[in-house]
């Protein structure tokens, strides 16, 4: 990009007497980086807004960024226009702008009132390229009562002439100059029909459009390497694609504005800012087919001219499993596709007297085992749909745990091209070896960013390309192979089945889907009562007031009646004239007003009979509280045990903000021997915010023995908020061993509360086996709130197996009531299974009363008086064993001997005696 020539020419005037070789050498270098794909998973900054091929909401009136689509995607647009007239205002007519430049056109249907309906082709009446009516939407006479005028934005379109003249006698007016010249936009006319229109209101549209028409210079025989009739500055000569390298680069190029052309959307590059021949294998792998007939990436976007453009050009990357690059000045991409290795890295090609460093394997927080994600369905009404999560049950043993993250891809409509992108981001971070690696003149001449490299019988891609004052070259290598883009063992995408129309609440005659079940409800003296439960779909209509039921025993004719009167519930209990151990029938219907045509429902069965109504209530719900928090126990432990720390400065540079930035360093090297001292001291204000940072950096290494001290310290002041925070980390390694001592406090205020953390974390690692203890404090006050927790972890990992234990003490102070936690939760095992036991003592606070709980999970739980006289309380396998007891009342359904020869059905007055 431009800003990395600026800054490397910059460079290289301060440092090396303005030699262009270096400011060559050093802009390619800053350009590209390390970006992994791990880079693409942990992403600290949030994205503004969510990048999709869907465009969700009406935009009104003119102060709205100008937009635009690459591919193909679903639009509500932006409404300009809206005009009424003839008897009545019986005929309206609205425009919509649906993006900027020229469109291929509209796919052959849209959305309207929920449901997906096709549009019908009628001869043009005007100056538009397209005319339809939306099938359904007729008169009694045949005649359309919606139709669609549809302008695709070309250069030198010409006015909607119907428009103008039916707007004439109005006092909004279209004029015979509204040409909308390079805007693709649609004309809505409807005549009123109270039959289509009447109950459902005004018709929201959602238009599927193809979006821009888009250069591809492998189509121009003007341009190295390209053949065919396509010219850059003749859109005539352009065509629709949904190839994502193209849309790159279209967005590298820009959409410009007819007239001034000035860049609307995009970058605003020239072909000779362009690396041409990265782009080319990209778009060419991109229309690759897979073994599926499928190509192998699309994808399709909304953008606008607001959008930053590295969020955007990191859409397009994502969708090809890709990574942009600047190379010698010059704007590339690197498809996700396997190459074939330049050359092999010997040792005869690395300088001895030059320091490497080597990571064969990354440390397992940088890792992620389980991968989820979502892309954007068509058949599901172009709504999110989650993929096939990706997971390998060899890795998760490997790490000792579950270590889960999101990536979506919702600028893919594919399930099968979204799929394939998953499996490889997972497979990217998997493969994590990274390297530094000194090279000669003649080997680090011969290679360049994107290409990829054999070293130590492995496939490496040169992610960096360096070069000092000296023109000492020096590679940054990130670990690859051909097997990442194998899809010979995935699945294909998941199957989205197409949501069924919504039901019209004025048809309706009775509810919809009813259904009957038993269940229990709480009775006196903590007995619970047998009832009949119905359930139904709650109507989208406020004219329906109840809804009735009909009940009776099976096998009988009388008839019981009970009532909702708040059918949007969609859900009822009764026990009225309901027994124990019967089967029911049921149906229902309903009641609205005003009075309308109604009807029952079918007769439904329960599906088993009523239950007893001596059992004792809340044993079921205590059980699934107590697994819920034993769960949650077990969650906060998985979290508890992910990396804690996080740089804190996450937006340093501040726009419109002054600062300075001082650096020292000192470095001493002798062969492999290095030592280092780094201190980097920030200050940034504005009219907003100050801000101030000290890093302070000290390393030593000798070969594979490396010893660091990093310490981060910040502050930062806002007009209604404050931070402090400092962070050490301390790490030592040696071979495959290493060790780690970790710690941050963080003090945090602001108009609405105070927060301090403070977190330590020691690491002991030999080889695959692992010993962690983390230790974090937090205290957080608010107006309305007060909370103090603290948390004791340990974890101890070695040769698959792992075993953890966490001790975690909470307070709460609210106007809701006041609650206390003590919990103490174990876990060990290996990776095929393991086991989980602990405990709880909780205060809390039930319907504005205070309460208490103690809950206990082993496999057995047992209460001894220390006396070997007396048997101990045990409760094991579901059973409560005891050797004597006392007691004075017992409240019981069923007693039986242990050799069944005897039983007292206390609920129905029987007893039986067997032979």
């Amino acid at each position: 990009m431009a800003i990395f020539t600026s800054i490397a020419t910059a460079i290289a005037g301060a440092l090396f007497g303005g030699s262009a070789l270096a400011a060559s050498l050093i802009g390619g270098a800053l350009a590209f980086g390390t970006k992994l794909a791990i880079g693409k998973l942990s992403q600290q900054k949030q994205q503004k807004r969510k990048y999709t091929a869907v465009q969700g909401e009406i935009q009104f009136g003119g102060d709205v960024p100008v937009g635009t689509l690459y591919g193909v995607g679903k639009t509500k647009g932006q409404r300009t226009f809206y005009a009424k007239w003839g008897s009545g205002n019986k005929w309206n007519a609205e425009v919509f702008v649906l993006a900027n430049g020229w469109c291929d056109g509209l796919e052959p249907y849209v959305y309207i009132y929920g449901e997906k309906k096709a549009l019908v082709s009628r001869p043009v009446i005007g100056n538009e390229v397209a005319n339809y009516h939306i099938e359904g939407f007729v008169n009694g006479s045949g005649d359309p009562v919606l139709t669609i005028r549809f302008y695709d934005g070309r250069p030198g379109q010409l006015v909607d002439q119907k428009l103008v003249d039916v707007s004439a006698g109005l006092g909004n007016k279209w004029k015979s100059t509204s040409v909308n010249a390079g805007i693709c936009y649609v004309v809505v006319e409807r005549i009123y029909s109270d039959k289509l229109f009447g109950s459902k209101g005004r018709p929201e549209l959602e238009f599927v459009l193809r979006g821009l028409r888009e250069y591809d210079p492998r189509k121009d025989s003007t341009v190295a390497g390209g053949s065919g009739t396509q010219r850059l500055n003749t859109p005539s000569t352009w065509v629709h694609t949904k190839n994502p390298a193209v849309h790159r680069l279209n967005y590298q190029l820009g959409l410009r504005a007819l007239v001034s052309g000035r860049t609307l959307i995009g970058e605003g590059k020239s072909l000779g800012q362009i690396d041409l021949a990265t782009y080319f294998v990209a778009m060419n792998v991109c229309d690759t087919l897979r073994a599926n007939g499928k190509r192998t990436y699309e994808c399709s976007l909304f953008v606008s001219g607001d959008d930053d453009h590295t969020e955007v050009l990191k859409q397009f990357d994502d969708a090809m499993a890709g990574y942009g690059l600047n190379r010698r000045g010059l704007s590339g991409v690197i498809p996700g596709a396997p190459q074939i290795p330049v050359k092999d890295l010997t040792a005869a090609d690395i300088p001895i007297d030059r320091a490497k460093d080597v990571q064969f394997r990354p440390s397992a927080f940088e890792r992620f085992n389980h991968l989820s994600g979502q892309f954007t369905s068509i058949e599901s009404m172009w709504n999110p749909e989650s993929l096939k999560p990706v997971y390998v049950n060899a890795d998760i043993a490997a790490d000792g745990r579950n270590r889960q993250t999101s990536v979506d891809f919702l600028q893919v409509t594919d399930p099968d091209i979204a799929q394939y992108l998953l499996n490889i981001r997972y497979r990217q971070n998997r493969m994590g070896g990274k390297a530094t690696v000194p090279v000669s003149r003649r080997f680090g001449l011969a290679v360049q960013e994107g290409e990829w490299i054999t070293w130590r019988g492995k496939s490496w891609l040169i992610s960096e390309w360096r070069a000092d004052d000296r023109l000492r070259i020096t590679l940054v290598l990130s670990e690859t192979s051909a097997a990442i883009y194998d899809d010979d063992d995935i699945e294909p995408g998941p199957i989205v089945i197409p949501p069924t129309p919504p039901i019209n609440p004025s048809l309706l005659s009775t509810v919809q889907n009813f259904n009957v079940a038993v269940g229990m409800i709480n009775g006196a003296q903590g007995y619970d009562t047998p009832a009949l439960v119905f359930t139904w779909t709650p109507p989208d209509d406020p004219t329906i007031t109840a809804v009735r039921f009909v009940y009776q025993i099976e096998g009988t004719t009388e008839l019981f009646e009970d009532q909702c009167t708040s059918p949007e519930d969609g859900l009822f209990r009764t026990t009225k004239n309901v027994v124990s151990g019967k089967v029911y029938n049921a149906r229902a219907t309903i009641t609205t007003v005003p009075d309308r045509l109604r009807t029952f429902t079918n007769w439904m069965t329960t599906a088993q009979p009523t239950g007893l109504q001596t059992l004792l209530t809340g044993l079921q719900q205590l059980q699934d509280d107590a697994l819920n928090r034993f769960k949650e126990l077990q969650q906060e432990m998985d979290e508890f045990f992910r990396p804690r720390l996080v740089e804190l400065l996450d937006a340093f540079s501040l726009e419109g903000a002054v600062g300075q930035i001082e650096r020292q360093q000192i470095v001493a090297t002798i062969g492999d021997a290095l030592a280092q001292i780094t201190e980097e001291r920030r200050v940034r204000v504005s009219e907003n915010e100050a801000t101030a940072q000290l890093l302070t950096y000290l390393q030593a290494s000798l070969g594979g023995t490396n010893a660091r001290l990093i310490t981060e310290e910040t502050v930062r002041a806002t007009a209604d908020s404050a931070l402090s925070s400092q962070i050490t980390q301390l790490t030592a390694e040696t071979g495959n061993n290493a060790a780690a001592i970790q710690t941050e406090a963080t003090a945090r205020a602001n108009a609405d509360g105070a927060l301090s953390t403070q977190i330590t974390s020691l690491d002991a690692e030999v080889g695959d086996n692992l010993a962690r203890l983390i230790q974090e404090e937090t205290a957080r006050a608010e107006g309305d709130s007060a909370n103090a927790t603290s948390i004791n972890g340990v974890s101890a990992d070695f040769n698959g197996r792992f075993a953890q234990g966490l001790v975690k003490f909470e307070a709460v102070a609210a106007p809701t009531g006041v609650d206390a936690r003590f919990s103490v939760l174990l876990r060990a095992g290996t990776s095929q299974s393991f086991k989980v036991s602990g405990f709880y003592v909780e205060l809390y606070t039930e319907g504005g009363v205070q309460k208490s709980r103690m809950a206990v999970q082993a496999d057995q739980f047992l209460v001894t008086s220390g006396n070997s006289r007396h048997y101990p309380l045990v409760f094991e396998n579901g059973e409560l064993k005891l050797a004597v007891a006392n007691i004075g009342t017992v409240n019981a359904g069923l007693l039986q001997s242990l050799n069944g020869k005897m039983k007292i059905d206390l609920n129905n007055g029987t007893i039986e005696i067997f032979s």
